[in-house]
């Protein structure tokens, strides 16, 4: 989740290891075992925000780039350069298509279409991490749903190549 979040195995890594201590420091207040998995979660996602607003900062100064345009060569090699499948697309045009969907996505509609089915938490789940009622997350996912399937059509071979 956070590798996908930051685009870079480096500062994923980096933030992982924030979110373990962070955790690890906080374990003790949490009241109930059943709701560890959104209770991290949660840790996780407000660490990633974190991250990108030091990151808006530091660019209001010139330290660091805010594009995005290597993202590709930020991951692993063979998600870079992956083969096109016989009559599909490559794995880089697919992600490039998946990018070009979420933008479309409102920062929530984004972060609970990408809760379901990238990090595969439940309605429940999600509710908890981002500390929203069930049908406010359920109205939200449901949106960014009709956005996807109305964009799905543009997306020439999103589909095939799965």
């Amino acid at each position: 989740m956070i590798f996908y979040r930051t685009r870079s195995q480096m500062d994923a890594e980096d933030l992982l290891q924030d979110v373990m201590l962070q955790a690890y420091k906080a374990i003790g207040r949490l009241k109930s075992p059943e709701v560890f998995r959104s209770w991290l979660y949660r840790i996780a996602v407000n660490r990633v925000r974190d991250y990108y607003r030091k990151k808006q900062f530091r660019s209001l100064f010139g330290f660091v780039s805010t594009d995005d345009e290597n993202f590709y060569e930020s991951q692993s090699p063979e998600l870079a350069v992956a083969p096109e499948a016989e009559g599909g697309i490559s794995r880089k045009e697919f992600w490039h298509q998946i990018e070009q969907m979420l933008s479309t996505l409102s920062r929530m509609e984004k972060e609970v279409f990408m809760l379901r089915f990238l990090d595969e938490l439940t309605i429940n789940e999600m509710s908890a991490a981002l500390k929203k009622n069930e049908s406010t997350i359920k109205t939200h996912l449901y949106r960014a749903l009709n956005k996807v399937k109305a964009m799905a059509g543009d997306l020439d071979g999103l589909m095939e190549g799965i």
